[in-house]
């Protein structure tokens, strides 16, 4: 049964995915990345507390993201924004009949949903594509664990203080099965991506062969 990390990282780059199943490693959460996650549990105290404000982990300034996060308190519903800042359960373990995995949020609504805390940059609007496939599979387990249909989830990036909701449609759910399916058949490496700026930040770039070239050397520098 497929992680909902390996189904983001299919989605994402599937010569990744092959080269972390061959890893020894096991999978671990850094300091930072963490402490970045403990900022989706602590909204409603940094929105009244400046001098906590200052001191948390943030990507934009104190101002910016009381501003974003207050918009996205009004954009919400009540129950909704009552229940991303005090969730029924958090770091919930979630297995469905194709995959399995943490939500860090599970949400008592009406039908339930779950939300994911992401601490990267989020696009301009709405969310990346392998974090939506990661969205679509937690909401995919949390069907299939209540028996119920999850019409949307939540996609949290705490930094910046933005928080989007997240239909589970016709079209995000065609892109997680077709993650499923590039997850299924890989054996051998796939093929390498063209999109080098993938490669620059990966931990398996050096055993991937994929050479990177610099600005200067593009420029023939």
């Amino acid at each position: 049964m497929h992680s909902f990390r390996a189904l983001e990282t299919a989605a994402y780059c599937p010569r990744k995915l092959y080269y972390r199943r061959k890893s020894a490693e096991p999978p671990t959460v850094p300091e930072d990345v963490a402490s970045k996650r403990e900022i989706a549990f602590d909204y409603d105290r940094l929105l009244d507390d400046e001098q906590a404000l200052r001191s948390a982990p943030l990507a934009v300034t104190p101002t910016q993201f009381r501003s974003r996060l207050g918009c996205a308190r009004a954009r919400l519903e009540t129950g909704d924004w009552t229940r991303l800042v005090d969730p029924a359960e958090r770091d919930v373990m979630l297995s469905g009949r194709d995959c399995r995995g943490v939500v860090h949020k599970r949400l008592e609504t009406t039908p339930p949903s779950a939300a994911l805390v992401f601490t990267g940059t989020p696009p301009e609007t709405g969310i990346w594509h392998p974090q939506s496939v990661r969205l679509m599979a937690a909401a995919k387990a949390l069907a299939w664990e209540t028996e119920t249909d999850v019409g949307r989830v939540f996609a949290e990036y705490p930094t910046h203080g933005v928080v989007r909701e997240v239909s589970v449609d016709a079209r995000r759910t065609a892109e997680y099965r077709e993650a499923l399916r590039i997850a299924d058949a890989i054996e051998g490496p796939p093929p390498r991506t063209d999109n080098r700026s993938k490669c620059e930040p990966c931990e398996f770039s050096g055993e991937c062969g994929v050479r990177t070239r610099s600005l200067r050397s593009l420029l023939g520098n």
